[in-house]
Protein backbone atom coordinates (compact mmCIF):
# COMPACT_ATOMS: atom_id res chain seq x y z
CA UNK A 1 0.00 0.00 0.00
CA UNK A 2 1.27 3.47 -0.90
CA UNK A 3 -0.04 7.02 -1.25
CA UNK A 4 -2.61 6.02 -3.88
CA UNK A 5 -4.16 3.47 -1.52
CA UNK A 6 -4.26 6.07 1.24
CA UNK A 7 -6.29 8.32 -1.06
CA UNK A 8 -8.72 5.50 -1.80
CA UNK A 9 -9.05 4.55 1.87
CA UNK A 10 -9.34 8.08 3.20
CA UNK A 11 -12.64 8.32 5.17
CA UNK A 12 -13.16 11.77 3.63
CA UNK A 13 -13.94 10.07 0.32
CA UNK A 14 -17.45 9.70 1.72
CA UNK A 15 -17.95 13.34 0.74
CA UNK A 16 -16.66 12.85 -2.78
CA UNK A 17 -14.66 16.09 -2.83
CA UNK A 18 -12.00 14.61 -5.10
CA UNK A 19 -13.59 16.11 -8.20
CA UNK A 20 -12.87 19.64 -6.95
CA UNK A 21 -9.52 18.60 -5.49
CA UNK A 22 -8.45 17.59 -8.98
CA UNK A 23 -9.12 21.10 -10.20
CA UNK A 24 -12.30 20.76 -12.25
CA UNK A 25 -13.50 24.08 -10.90
CA UNK A 26 -13.06 26.68 -8.21
CA UNK A 27 -15.02 26.58 -4.97
CA UNK A 28 -15.30 28.00 -1.46
CA UNK A 29 -16.21 25.73 1.42
CA UNK A 30 -17.19 26.33 5.03
CA UNK A 31 -17.10 24.17 8.17
CA UNK A 32 -19.24 25.44 11.06
CA UNK A 33 -19.87 24.42 14.64
CA UNK A 34 -19.92 25.74 18.16
CA UNK A 35 -16.49 26.33 19.70
CA UNK A 36 -14.36 23.26 20.39
CA UNK A 37 -16.29 20.68 18.37
CA UNK A 38 -13.64 19.78 15.78
CA UNK A 39 -13.73 22.26 12.91
CA UNK A 40 -9.93 22.20 12.57
CA UNK A 41 -9.93 18.40 12.41
CA UNK A 42 -12.33 18.48 9.46
CA UNK A 43 -10.35 21.22 7.69
CA UNK A 44 -7.13 19.23 8.14
CA UNK A 45 -8.77 16.12 6.67
CA UNK A 46 -9.87 18.17 3.66
CA UNK A 47 -6.35 19.59 3.34
CA UNK A 48 -4.74 16.14 3.59
CA UNK A 49 -7.11 14.75 0.97
CA UNK A 50 -5.92 17.46 -1.42
CA UNK A 51 -2.26 17.06 -0.41
CA UNK A 52 -2.35 13.30 -1.02
CA UNK A 53 -3.51 14.05 -4.56
CA UNK A 54 -0.43 16.18 -5.16
CA UNK A 55 -2.04 19.59 -4.60
CA UNK A 56 -0.19 22.22 -2.58
CA UNK A 57 -2.07 23.53 0.45
CA UNK A 58 -1.50 26.79 2.33
CA UNK A 59 -2.97 26.49 5.84
CA UNK A 60 -3.71 29.86 7.46
CA UNK A 61 -4.06 29.48 11.22
CA UNK A 62 -5.52 32.56 12.94
CA UNK A 63 -4.90 32.81 16.66
CA UNK A 64 -3.01 29.51 16.94
CA UNK A 65 0.68 28.59 16.78
CA UNK A 66 2.44 26.76 13.95
CA UNK A 67 3.19 23.87 16.32
CA UNK A 68 -0.51 23.49 17.16
CA UNK A 69 -1.43 23.38 13.48
CA UNK A 70 1.35 20.87 12.73
CA UNK A 71 0.16 18.61 15.53
CA UNK A 72 -3.28 18.37 13.92
CA UNK A 73 -1.73 17.11 10.68
CA UNK A 74 0.57 14.67 12.48
CA UNK A 75 -2.26 13.27 14.59
CA UNK A 76 -4.70 12.79 11.71
CA UNK A 77 -2.04 11.34 9.41
CA UNK A 78 -1.20 8.88 12.18
CA UNK A 79 -4.86 7.89 12.44
CA UNK A 80 -5.28 7.50 8.67
CA UNK A 81 -2.13 5.33 8.36
CA UNK A 82 -2.65 3.32 11.56
CA UNK A 83 -2.78 -0.40 10.90
CA UNK A 84 -2.05 0.04 7.19
CA UNK A 85 0.76 -1.97 5.59
CA UNK A 86 2.51 0.91 3.85
CA UNK A 87 5.95 0.45 2.36
CA UNK A 88 8.39 3.28 3.10
CA UNK A 89 5.81 4.92 5.37
CA UNK A 90 8.15 7.73 6.45
CA UNK A 91 8.92 8.64 2.83
CA UNK A 92 5.21 8.58 1.96
CA UNK A 93 4.31 10.88 4.88
CA UNK A 94 7.23 13.20 4.07
CA UNK A 95 6.05 13.44 0.46
CA UNK A 96 2.51 14.29 1.59
CA UNK A 97 3.65 16.95 4.08
CA UNK A 98 5.91 18.48 1.44
CA UNK A 99 2.68 19.75 -0.15
CA UNK A 100 1.78 21.86 2.89
CA UNK A 101 2.81 25.26 4.18
CA UNK A 102 1.47 26.77 7.43
CA UNK A 103 1.15 30.51 7.94
CA UNK A 104 -0.03 32.03 11.22
CA UNK A 105 -1.64 35.35 12.07
CA UNK A 106 -2.60 36.91 15.38
CA UNK A 107 -6.35 37.47 15.52
CA UNK A 108 -5.99 41.25 15.60
CA UNK A 109 -3.50 41.36 12.73
CA UNK A 110 -5.29 39.24 10.12
CA UNK A 111 -6.96 40.96 7.22
CA UNK A 112 -7.49 40.33 3.54
CA UNK A 113 -4.85 42.83 2.42
CA UNK A 114 -2.09 41.24 4.53
CA UNK A 115 -3.00 37.75 3.37
CA UNK A 116 -2.99 38.79 -0.28
CA UNK A 117 0.33 40.63 0.13
CA UNK A 118 2.09 37.69 1.78
CA UNK A 119 0.71 35.14 -0.66
CA UNK A 120 1.47 37.32 -3.66
CA UNK A 121 5.06 37.75 -2.45
CA UNK A 122 5.49 33.98 -2.04
CA UNK A 123 4.20 33.27 -5.52
CA UNK A 124 6.20 36.02 -7.23
CA UNK A 125 9.41 34.94 -5.46
CA UNK A 126 8.71 31.34 -6.46
CA UNK A 127 8.73 30.26 -2.82
CA UNK A 128 5.35 28.52 -2.78
CA UNK A 129 2.28 28.48 -5.03
CA UNK A 130 -0.72 26.83 -3.37
CA UNK A 131 -3.62 25.11 -5.09
CA UNK A 132 -5.80 25.05 -1.98
CA UNK A 133 -6.18 27.56 0.85
CA UNK A 134 -7.35 26.71 4.37
CA UNK A 135 -8.36 29.66 6.58
CA UNK A 136 -8.94 28.43 10.12
CA UNK A 137 -10.26 30.98 12.59
CA UNK A 138 -11.74 33.56 10.20
CA UNK A 139 -13.97 36.00 12.09
CA UNK A 140 -17.19 36.34 10.13
CA UNK A 141 -18.54 38.88 12.61
CA UNK A 142 -15.66 41.28 11.96
CA UNK A 143 -15.29 40.75 8.20
CA UNK A 144 -17.74 41.99 5.60
CA UNK A 145 -19.41 40.39 2.63
CA UNK A 146 -17.24 42.62 0.44
CA UNK A 147 -14.12 41.07 2.00
CA UNK A 148 -15.32 37.56 1.10
CA UNK A 149 -16.13 38.67 -2.44
CA UNK A 150 -12.63 40.11 -2.62
CA UNK A 151 -11.18 36.78 -1.48
CA UNK A 152 -13.12 34.96 -4.18
CA UNK A 153 -11.74 37.36 -6.76
CA UNK A 154 -8.22 36.94 -5.38
CA UNK A 155 -8.65 33.15 -5.41
CA UNK A 156 -9.48 33.28 -9.10
CA UNK A 157 -6.55 35.58 -9.89
CA UNK A 158 -4.13 33.23 -8.09
CA UNK A 159 -5.54 30.12 -9.75
CA UNK A 160 -6.59 28.54 -6.46
CA UNK A 161 -8.85 25.51 -6.77
CA UNK A 162 -10.40 25.58 -3.31
CA UNK A 163 -10.63 27.85 -0.28
CA UNK A 164 -12.01 26.45 2.97
CA UNK A 165 -12.98 28.42 6.08
CA UNK A 166 -14.04 27.57 9.61
CA UNK A 167 -16.69 29.57 11.45
CA UNK A 168 -18.00 29.52 15.01
CA UNK A 169 -21.76 29.35 15.50
CA UNK A 170 -23.53 30.04 18.79
CA UNK A 171 -26.34 28.10 20.44
CA UNK A 172 -28.18 31.26 21.46
CA UNK A 173 -28.22 32.67 17.90
CA UNK A 174 -31.02 30.96 15.99
CA UNK A 175 -30.71 32.91 12.75
CA UNK A 176 -30.41 30.78 9.61
CA UNK A 177 -30.44 31.29 5.86
CA UNK A 178 -33.11 29.76 3.65
CA UNK A 179 -30.71 26.86 3.02
CA UNK A 180 -30.25 26.31 6.75
CA UNK A 181 -26.80 27.89 7.12
CA UNK A 182 -26.53 29.27 10.68
CA UNK A 183 -25.34 32.70 11.81
CA UNK A 184 -22.94 34.42 11.52
CA UNK A 185 -22.72 33.08 7.93
CA UNK A 186 -26.43 33.14 7.14
CA UNK A 187 -26.14 36.30 5.02
CA UNK A 188 -23.08 35.22 3.02
CA UNK A 189 -23.95 31.55 2.44
CA UNK A 190 -24.57 32.16 -1.27
CA UNK A 191 -20.82 32.78 -1.66
CA UNK A 192 -20.06 29.19 -0.61
CA UNK A 193 -20.54 26.11 -2.77
CA UNK A 194 -20.18 23.84 0.27
CA UNK A 195 -21.28 24.23 3.90
CA UNK A 196 -20.73 21.50 6.50
CA UNK A 197 -21.89 21.75 10.12
CA UNK A 198 -20.72 19.66 13.07
CA UNK A 199 -23.44 18.80 15.56
CA UNK A 200 -23.25 16.84 18.83
CA UNK A 201 -26.11 14.58 19.88
CA UNK A 202 -25.63 13.08 23.34
CA UNK A 203 -22.46 10.98 22.99
CA UNK A 204 -22.47 11.13 19.19
CA UNK A 205 -21.14 13.72 16.74
CA UNK A 206 -22.47 14.22 13.23
CA UNK A 207 -21.44 16.10 10.10
CA UNK A 208 -24.42 17.65 8.34
CA UNK A 209 -24.09 18.35 4.61
CA UNK A 210 -26.06 21.61 4.50
CA UNK A 211 -25.06 22.35 0.91
CA UNK A 212 -22.39 20.84 -1.30
CA UNK A 213 -22.21 21.56 -5.01
CA UNK A 214 -18.83 19.83 -5.16
CA UNK A 215 -19.74 16.67 -3.21
CA UNK A 216 -20.71 13.27 -4.52
CA UNK A 217 -23.35 13.12 -1.76
CA UNK A 218 -26.55 15.14 -1.71
CA UNK A 219 -27.28 18.08 0.56
CA UNK A 220 -29.24 17.06 3.62
CA UNK A 221 -27.21 13.93 4.26
CA UNK A 222 -25.75 13.40 7.74
CA UNK A 223 -22.50 11.50 8.30
CA UNK A 224 -21.37 10.11 11.64
CA UNK A 225 -18.01 11.21 13.05
CA UNK A 226 -15.89 9.15 15.41
CA UNK A 227 -15.96 11.29 18.59
CA UNK A 228 -12.44 10.21 19.57
CA UNK A 229 -10.76 10.93 16.21
CA UNK A 230 -13.21 13.18 14.30
CA UNK A 231 -12.77 10.96 11.26
CA UNK A 232 -15.85 10.18 9.18
CA UNK A 233 -17.12 6.75 10.17
CA UNK A 234 -17.61 4.24 7.39
CA UNK A 235 -21.14 3.01 6.97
Amino acid sequence: MGKEELVLNNPLRALGLEEKAEGNGQSMGLVMSRAGLGKTAILVQIALDSMMRGNKVLHISIGESIDKAKSWYNDILSLITKGKNIENIHEVISEILHNRMIMTFKEASFNQAKLEERLDDMVKQNIYKPDCLIIDGYDFNENSRAALIGLRRFMKEQGLKMVWFSAVSHREDSRKSSDGVPAPCHEVDDLFETVLTIKPDNQNIYLDIVKCASCAVKAGLTLALDPSTMLIMKA
